[in-house]
């Protein structure tokens, strides 16, 4: 480990310069790095396209794995608008001045150095720079073999930035493709402040249950969508076939439609769309009876237990029956992990008791889950969504990033005995 341990002393000290960094600094970086991004587009695609090369096209990861032109130009765009954004560092949280003289003042710091432990994909790479480095923190970077290719060279165009701009670039490291690394990684918890895993529910399990450093828990996303009795039908055909199939790999895509049964007979007109982009639907025995008569009986299934409170990240999706507000209510609550979840409804009063009673980091009204993302709510990017409670909930920004310090001012003053 002693290597390991050579190159994360590195990271620390590098660390340590990020805070004297002028925010006119920080955010030159991060546009020119944005220019790289789209004038190295070739060479970013061909180093994604060898990590392509070695995935089944029909594996739900080869999705998250891809680069195109377009995905590349969303990766610049988003590291402008962290540029863009206020700088969270050095900001005086609370201030007061006690009866004895002393003056407090609570202030924003970054959180050091951020492990980051991440599958098949790629742009979290730029994501967790653009963030870390405005918010004055280092990252240590371990990406999946699968996209390893595709990571070192979104790195080394990164370095190549820092090096033009005389900074550290230790700030910015990426471990091998090793498994044998995320052990030794979540041991360093003399030089990593927080690990932060993204990917499935094995390896965010794997991290909690090994890591020696405090864990930020970016949960898997099994989502529902509750269609309630008075809902407006065009708007929910509108919102499920948004939140299902406009991006099936993604942690904020719907896994289940929960439908009020005096709505069933609008189940065929619902589920009209997800038949045109071939949803495979598993369906209890209530909603199978609905639309066994119009949906493709190959793409049809009867529900069984396991069909609920999977993250399916591909075209399929199970359809749960229920007979009120509180049995919907009841049944998210067994299966959610508490990422994103929402309801079609245009009773004011359900709307309300269900974002009340629903626990989970997202909860919506009349909309797609698909808005749950850092750049969708305006953060600029994301580090990932946390499903947990603890120091950060929803998509992680900057201000998710920052820890405070108590500054404490006087004239002389001490304590009495």
């Amino acid at each position: 480990m002693n290597d390991l341990n050579t190159q994360l002393v590195r990271v620390r000290e590098a660390s340590r310069e990020l805070i004297n960094l002028s925010e006119e600094s920080i955010n030159r970086v991060l546009n020119d790095v944005a220019v790289q991004i789209i004038a190295e587009s070739q060479m970013l695609l061909e180093a994604n396209k060898k990590d392509l090369e070695k995935m089944n096209i029909e594996d739900p990861k080869y999705d998250r794995l891809k680069l195109t032109e377009k995905r590349l130009h969303g990766i610049a765009c988003d590291m402008r608008n962290v540029a863009g954004l206020e700088y969270p560092i050095g900001r005086a949280l609370e201030e007061r001045t006690l009866k004895n003289g002393l003056h407090l003042t609570k202030t924003s710091v970054p959180l050091g150095v951020i492990g980051i432990i991440y599958e098949a994909r790629p742009n979290v790479t730029f994501d967790v720079f653009s963030l870390c480095f405005k918010s004055g923190n280092a990252c240590v970077l371990k990406g999946g073999s699968d996209a390893y290719h595709s990571n070192l060279a979104g790195v080394q165009l990164i370095h190549k930035v820092l090096e033009k701009h005389g900074i550290n670039t230790s700030c910015v490291h990426l471990l091998s493709p090793d498994r044998e690394e995320v052990t030794k990684m979540l041991q360093a918890d003399k030089y990593i402040d927080v690990i932060i895993p993204r990917g499935s529910s094995t390896l965010i399990n794997f991290v909690r249950e090994n890591s020696k450093i405090p864990v930020i828990e970016t949960g898997a996303g099994i989502v529902h969508t509750y269609f309630d009795e008075s809902a407006d039908l065009e708007m929910g055909k509108k919102i499920i076939e948004n939140a299902k199939t406009r991006r099936v790999s993604v942690c904020n895509a719907l896994d289940t439609l929960v439908i009020h049964e005096r709505r069933l007979d609008d189940l065929p007109d619902i589920a009209g769309p997800l038949a045109e982009k071939k949803v495979e639907i598993f369906a209890d025995e209530k909603a199978y009876a609905a639309i066994k008569d119009s949906y493709a009986e190959e793409l049809l299934n009867h529900a069984k237990e396991e069909d609920f409170g999977i993250e399916f990240l591909s075209l399929k999706m199970s359809i749960k029956t229920v007979g009120s507000l509180n049995e919907a209510i009841e049944h998210i609550t067994k299966y959610s992990s508490k990422h994103s979840e929402a309801i079609i409804a245009s009773d004011s009063e359900v709307v309300e008791k269900f974002l009340k009673n629903v626990d989970a980091a997202c909860v919506y009204a009349n909309t797609s889950t698909a808005f749950t993302d850092g750049a969708q709510f305006g953060l600029g990017a994301e580090i990932g969504i946390s499903t947990q409670k603890l120091h950060a909930r929803g998509p992680m920004a900057l201000k998710e990033l920052t820890s405070y310090k108590w500054i404490v001012r006087s004239d002389g003053q001490i304590r009495e005995k």
